[in-house]
């Protein structure tokens, strides 16, 4: 039989993956006897835990939230977890960086060595794509007000610094239903459907300065692409690639899209069309097929390439091209001086 605090130490490990356990599924479990179950229990209720007995044919227990934080026990696969979960959280952007330093700290200073071992191999730090600007950091208390609010289903009003990402929008004050908090490309976004604009939105949370009292309950509306995951990826769709080109959301495609073979290796194309398809025909010699909000856009983002460009289709973007040859004609004066 296990010692008396490893049993402790299984049992309120199981307490807390479900809501109720029949005693006999505990003992079972815990290859005890169901008086031996009921003494342990009782020995958790002495440490502080609100260990609460379920009625029914079979019997049970539950444990309830408690007034107080009674001491707290992990696991081995718990506690590196959390430790784990701490390390990460210092390179969110979430203004808890230094609070989370500091509970890593206390978690690590209580851990066997064993398990300190183990926290002490994992080193996380945040790097971002070549040429990105420092990804802000969010107040952690306005996490807090945009998840209280999308929990509640709260009306939302904030006021709103915009930049080239958010629809060019004036600033706040900003009326909105929020549907959830997400973060993308290390960066964390309010997705919200606006009721003066009545179309949804996305708003960088380090620009968002909440305001209180929130207003009132909403039903939730469906999100277009039926999840939040669907949503954001077309919404952002082609942030980050070449050129920075604003997505198109809901649709999940480029309204254009072409085809060109470029005089380049595919390993270099690849760095720098992150939302591009990029098939290798040679050694020096690359297919990418690319989309863009416009055909000169998307003609834009290729000839960025300095290589050569074979325009396999559309007819459209071929003529893109044309149109951007006599437009960087005349810039560089080459019409007129042979005219």
């Amino acid at each position: 039989m296990p010692k008396t605090s490893a049993r402790l130490l299984s049992l309120l490990s199981l307490l807390q993956a479900r809501r109720d356990w029949p005693g006999a599924l505990l003992a079972e479990r815990l290859e005890i006897s169901p008086r031996t179950v009921r003494r342990d229990v009782e020995r958790l209720r002495e440490l502080g835990y609100p260990v609460l007995a379920v009625k029914g044919p079979e019997g049970g227990y539950r444990l309830a939230a408690g007034s107080d934080l009674p001491p707290l026990l992990f696991d081995d696969e718990q506690a590196v977890a959390l430790a784990v979960a701490l390390r990460i959280a210092t390179t969110a952007g979430a203004g808890i960086e230094e609070a989370a330093a500091r509970a890593l700290t206390t978690v690590r200073q209580v851990m066997p060595a064993r398990l300190r071992h183990r926290i002490d191999t994992v080193r996380v730090t945040a790097v971002d794509r070549p040429g990105n600007r420092p990804r802000p950091v969010v107040d952690s208390r306005v996490l807090l007000a945009l998840g209280a609010a999308t929990h509640a289903r709260e009306v939302l009003r904030f006021d709103f610094a915009p930049g080239a990402h958010e629809d060019g929008a004036p600033r706040g004050p900003r009326r909105v239903e929020p549907h959830h908090v997400v973060t993308w490309g290390g960066r964390w976004y309010l997705v919200a459907w606006d009721l003066d604009r009545a179309d949804w939105r996305t708003f960088r949370a380090d620009r968002i300065t909440p305001r209180v009292p929130t207003g009132p309950r909403f039903t939730p509306r469906d999100l277009p692409g039926g999840d939040v995951a669907t949503f954001v990826t077309d919404r952002f769709h082609g942030f980050g690639a070449a050129g920075g080109v604003g997505g198109v959301g809901g649709a999940g495609e480029w309204p254009c899209r072409g085809e060109v073979i470029l005089d380049l290796p595919a390993s270099v194309v690849s760095r720098h069309s992150h939302d591009g398809l990029v098939e290798e025909l040679g050694p020096h010699r690359c297919r990418l097929v690319l989309g863009s909000w416009s055909w000169t856009g998307l003609a834009a983002l290729v000839g960025r390439f300095d290589a050569g460009i074979e325009v396999v289709g559309p007819p459209e973007l071929r003529d893109a091209f044309a149109r951007l040859a006599r437009r960087f004609a005349d810039a560089s004066g080459t019409r007129r001086d042979a005219g």
